[in-house]
C-alpha cells in the first residue's frame, strides 16, 4: 500500500483497496477544524481573556495574558491519562484561574465566556450546505468529536445543522478521546452501519484518519498530514459530495 495523499475516487489504505464503486452507508464528521472554523474559536478566547484583563487590572499585555490562559488550558488536557476524556469546561476554569490568581465562581464568568463564543464562532465555508446535501441522501450522517457534549451541540445548533445529523457522539459522553476505538465503536452502534462502508472526516491524521482507518472506516483528510491511512484528501467540505456520489 503507498504512503501519502490520495485523490478523490481513489481508496488506499488499511481500510481496503481502491473501491470506486463503494456504497456509502455513513459519514461522519469531526466538529473542530472541519465544521468550526478554529480561528473563531481561537478570537472569542482572546476577547474573552482581554476583558479579564481589564476587569481584574491584571498587570500584563493583552498577549502575556493569552499566552497565559493557552498554557494553562494546554497542561490540563497534557495531564489527561491517554485518550481519558477532560473536559473544556475544566480546561478553562484553570485558564482563568492561572491568569487572576485564584479560583473565581462560575457565575462570574462563565456568562461572558459563552457570550463570547456565541457571538464569535463561525462555521467552515461550505460545511453547513454540505451537510444538509449529505442529509438529503440516503445515508446516516454523524458526528464523532473530542468535545464536551453540550458545547458540541450548542456549536452545531448555532450553524444550524443539528438536526441534519442522525446521530453525534462525543468523548464526553463515552469517557474517551479520539483515536480510542470505543468512540468509533459506539458511533457505528448508533449508526448501525458497516465501518468499510463508512467515511470519518477529520483535520487530525492519528486522532481522526488513522483512528478510524483502525476500525476498517475511510478516513477524509480535511487538513490533515499524510499518511497511508489517507483514503480520500478534501481541500473543502462540498469535495465529499463528489466521493459519496462516486464522481
Amino acid at each position: 500500500m503507498s504512503e501519502g495523499e490520495t485523490g478523490i475516487g481513489d481508496a488506499e489504505g488499511s481500510a481496503g483497496d481502491p473501491d470506486t464503486s463503494a456504497e456509502w452507508e455513513a459519514v461522519f464528521w469531526d466538529i473542530g477544524g472541519v465544521i468550526l472554523e478554529l480561528e473563531s474559536v481561537q478570537g472569542a478566547h482572546a476577547a474573552f481573556v482581554e476583558g479579564l484583563v481589564d476587569e481584574h487590572g491584571l498587570e500584563l499585555s493583552v498577549e502575556e495574558a493569552v499566552d497565559t490562559w493557552r498554557t494553562a488550558v494546554g497542561d490540563y488536557f497534557r495531564e489527561r491519562d491517554g485518550t481519558e476524556f477532560r473536559s473544556a469546561r475544566e480546561g478553562y476554569a484553570a485558564g482563568v484561574e492561572a491568569l487572576v490568581g485564584e479560583e473565581l465562581p462560575r457565575e462570574t464568568w462563565v456568562p461572558d465566556f459563552e457570550a463570547h463564543v456565541e457571538s464569535s464562532i463561525e462555521p467552515i465555508p461550505g460545511a453547513p450546505e454540505t451537510i444538509a446535501a449529505l442529509a438529503d441522501r440516503e445515508l446516516h450522517v454523524g458526528v464523532i468529536s473530542d468535545v464536551d457534549d453540550e458545547a458540541g451541540k450548542e456549536m452545531l445548533e448555532e450553524f444550524g445543522v443539528r438536526e441534519q445529523f442522525d446521530s453525534i457522539t462525543t468523548s464526553e459522553e463515552v469517557g474517551r478521546t479520539k483515536p480510542d476505538p470505543e468512540i468509533f465503536e459506539t458511533a457505528l452502534e448508533k449508526a448501525g452501519v458497516a465501518p468499510e462502508r463508512s467515511l470519518m472526516i477529520g483535520d487530525r491524521y492519528d486522532h481522526d484518519v488513522k483512528g478510524a482507518d483502525e476500525m476498517g472506516m475511510h478516513g477524509v483528510a480535511f487538513g490533515a498530514e499524510d499518511g497511508p491511512a489517507v483514503s480520500y484528501r478534501i481541500e473543502s467540505p462540498a469535495e465529499v459530495l463528489e466521493i459519496v456520489d462516486g464522481t
